[in-house]
């Protein structure tokens, strides 16, 4: 598979004494679209009609057609379709079958997954993959020497390696026409089994890797510069746009994750989200290829619904974006500012010099603990984000680590800014010391992408609002509620991690009031996370982790949790992910998408489809026929 070239395409013009405003021109991927003369006499790929359709018909059948069914397009069907999609069509294997006895095993190949990928971007190029494999169903997990067979469970039959917008259109017609479930996946970075999906045709974005600055932009009360992104840039590519034109990009903070897809239409947080607002916040206009087939675009004044509700109302549900237009910003420059705390009830022997850090007192921990995260609310209100971790450790010892980002503070700015925090974990009795020496970066640092070998990390996650914070009773409540989980991580196998950020409206601004964010999200502290590790996943672990999550609820009942990195198994979803916007998006959802085409679990829309798991294998996972579970208008 030959990757396109990335494209930097300088466009705008400037006229004497004034700026011209440039109309971006349509990226090649975006411009290469399916027609009437493609479609010939082939009507499997026919392009659909929302208005002529009705809900009912997403009750048609009662399935999606499955491998094996009487129904499912033969091979002369999948022939055909790959011609018109030019050789895109992939039936690729599970990576991993290298490893097991058979006609693929390849002990040098499993050998090189196993040790060396992880510096390589083997998994980020792999159509199949889910970075997060229990929701695939752990029927062909990587290990040396296996037991069993690799079988190709929850992962999907076909894969179209999307590099254009004709590509797509075909898929999304295909799968619409053929009743067969459709996934839509980029990188992978998924931990809620939305890229997976047995029996199904997958349209894989991850190639679509054009960019575009665009100098001079202008839509509504917009006037500034921008960028033009694919589906398929993830956010070191965005990074190094950035760097060649000298603009700021609201972008993911891990630099393998998309910076179009899944992370922006679910709201999208990273390290500038207090001073800009949300990944969603920043979008000015789509491309989008609907559910009936058709590529338009949607902004404020056109398809307005869709612009609504792909700027954090879930992705894999309303349409599959190809490209964004997003703000940019000038250059910023980050400080940070990190400190770390020890929690060994019996410290190193023969130590005769204080530790900085070490505490032998559980609850002089927590205070510090809770000091920081306390004093993290006016990092927030300055623009700041904070990322921390606590982790049990053997013989009832904890750390916690965290870093405070500042952007466009100076060293000298942050450091005194951060003296307050010092002077009450010295009064504390804590043995630590504000950082003099610290270092300021640019950023979205330009690099290359590489790891993200597959994990079985599971989210579970609320997003703590600001009255916590601000009412003496209700904050000791909450610290004790993460005191409570994290001390139950040690014998359960999880840990707390809690990022810390304020994309208040005000951040966003506009078209911020235009976006179907969770409204949790302009309220918020902390996205307070417990981090499930644990490869088998089961009702029982459920049942488990829920108990430990109802902790986080108590103390934030109309508060909500952040989709992404949320749990799929979250009770109340819809209000959980959504808030109060979900009404409007299922009427958004029922208008574009009469057919129930586009499906992922716990986006709007889903609970009328349910996944029948395969025999043995773990109700939450992706390894099954879709199925209807009830009418649509129930």
């Amino acid at each position: 598979m030959k990757k396109p070239t990335l494209s930097f395409i300088y466009l705008g013009a400037f006229l004497t004494g004034a700026v011209a405003f440039s109309k971006p021109r349509a990226l090649v991927s975006d411009s290469v679209q399916l027609t009437q003369d493609d479609i010939g006499d082939f009507a499997a790929i026919n392009f659909g009609d929302e208005t002529a359709a009705s809900p009912a018909d997403a009750n048609v059948p009662g399935c999606k057609i499955f491998p094996g069914d009487e129904d499912w397009p033969s091979d002369t069907e999948w022939t055909r379709l790959n011609r018109t999609l030019g050789g895109a069509l992939l039936k690729p294997k599970p990576a991993a079958a290298v490893c097991y006895q058979g006609a693929d095993f390849n002990q040098d190949q499993c050998q090189l997954l196993l040790r060396n990928t992880s510096f390589s971007t083997f998994w980020l190029d792999e159509p199949l993959v889910s970075l997060t494999e229990w929701s695939q169903g752990g029927t062909c997990p990587l290990a040396l020497n296996p037991q069993g067979n690799c079988t190709r469970g929850g992962f999907p039959e076909y894969v179209v390696n999307a590099t254009s917008v004709k590509h797509i259109q075909a898929a999304v017609n295909f799968a619409r026409n053929k009743h067969i479930r459709l996934v839509i996946k980029n990188t992978g970075h998924d931990f809620g089994g939305r890229s997976v999906g047995a029996g199904s045709l997958s349209i894989w974005t991850h190639h679509l890797k054009e960019m575009e600055f665009i100098p001079s932009y202008r839509v509504g009360p917009y006037r500034g510069k921008a960028v033009q992104l694919g589906a398929g840039v993830q956010s070191w590519e965005a990074h190094n746009l950035m760097a060649a034109y000298n603009v700021t990009v609201v972008s993911p903070g891990f630099g393998t994750v998309g910076a179009v897809g899944g992370w922006m239409s679910s709201g999208g947080h990273t390290y500038i989200v207090s001073k800009y607002g949300l990944g969603a916040d920043q979008v000015l206009s789509l491309g989008v290829v609907t559910a009936a087939g058709r590529y338009v675009t949607a902004d404020p004044y056109t398809n307005s619904d869709l612009f609504f509700a792909l700027r954090g109302g879930g992705g894999g549900t309303y349409g599959v974006v190809t490209s964004a237009i997003f703000k940019a910003y000038p250059p910023v420059n980050m400080t940070p500012s990190a400190l770390n705390l020890m929690l060994s009830p019996q410290p190193p022997p023969n130590t005769t010099m204080p530790i900085p850090g070490l505490i032998t007192n559980a609850e002089k921990f927590w205070q510090g603990v809770g000091a920081y995260y306390r004093f993290a609310a006016k990092v927030l209100d300055a623009g700041g984000y904070g990322f921390s971790y606590i982790y049990p450790m053997p013989n009832n010892s904890y750390m916690f680590t965290t870093t405070s980002q500042f952007p466009a503070f100076t060293q000298a700015e942050v450091f005194e800014f951060m003296k307050p925090l010092y002077t009450d974990l010295n009064r504390i009795g804590i043995n630590v010391t504000n950082p003099a020496i610290l270092f300021t970066m640019p950023y979205g640092l330009p690099g290359r992408g590489s790891g993200s070998p597959p994990s079985n990390t599971r989210y579970r996650s609320r997003l703590l609002p600001r009255e916590n914070w601000e009412d003496d009773d209700l904050w000791n409540q909450t610290m004790k509620a993460i005191r409570t989980a994290t001390e139950a991580g040690f014998e359960n196998n999880f840990y707390f991690h809690g990022t810390l950020a304020s994309p208040t409206a005000e951040a966003a601004g506009w078209p911020g009031s235009q976006s179907a964010v969770n409204p949790a999200w302009r309220n918020n502290r902390m996205h307070a996370m417990l981090m499930d590790q644990t490869p088998l996943q089961s009702t029982d672990r459920d049942t488990l982790m829920q108990g430990y999550m109802d902790l986080l609820r108590g103390v934030s009942p109309n508060a909500g949790s952040y989709m992404n990195e949320g749990d799929p198994g979250e009770p109340n979803w819809q209000q959980a992910f959504y808030g109060s916007h979900y009404p409007r998006l299922l009427r958004i959802k029922r208008s574009r998408d009469p057919w129930g085409l586009f499906w992922a679990p716990t986006t709007v829309g889903s609970e009328g489809w349910a996944v029948r798991p395969a025999d043995g294998v773990y109700a939450g996972s992706q390894n099954g026929r879709l199925c209807r579970t009830r009418g649509v208008d129930e």
